[in-house]
């Protein structure tokens, strides 16, 4: 299982994690990308599919001390977050002006 933390647009969102299949997890990440959001999921799929995959994570939550790992970052209605992770992958999250958000440690 993989790690999924959820982070919503809105103001009462606590940020949960959810378990997903290896299956499960490729239907929202492409391989090599670790960070999603969920309009550009639905576009590259079926939303039947889609809907029965998130109907399965969504029954999965589990508390943050027991998660072992984050896997993969899902955004919902964030869009204005997108331009900080062009690649899609959370290591190489930048600032608009091409700067990383990160320092090498």
């Amino acid at each position: 299982m993989k790690n999924i933390q959820v982070i919503d647009g809105a103001v009462n969102c606590v940020y949960d994690i959810f378990q997903a299949t290896e299956d499960e997890f490729s239907a929202i990440f492409p391989v090599g990308e670790d960070v999603a959001f969920i309009d550009e999921v639905y576009a590259r799929g079926t939303k039947e599919l889609l809907d029965q995959v998130f109907n399965a994570i969504w029954s999965r939550r589990i508390p943050k001390v027991q998660a072992h790992g984050i896997h993969g970052l899902l955004f919902c209605d964030l869009e204005t977050k997108k331009v900080y992770y062009p690649t899609r992958r959370d290591e190489e999250a930048r600032n608009p002006s091409g700067g990383l958000l990160r320092t090498e440690a």
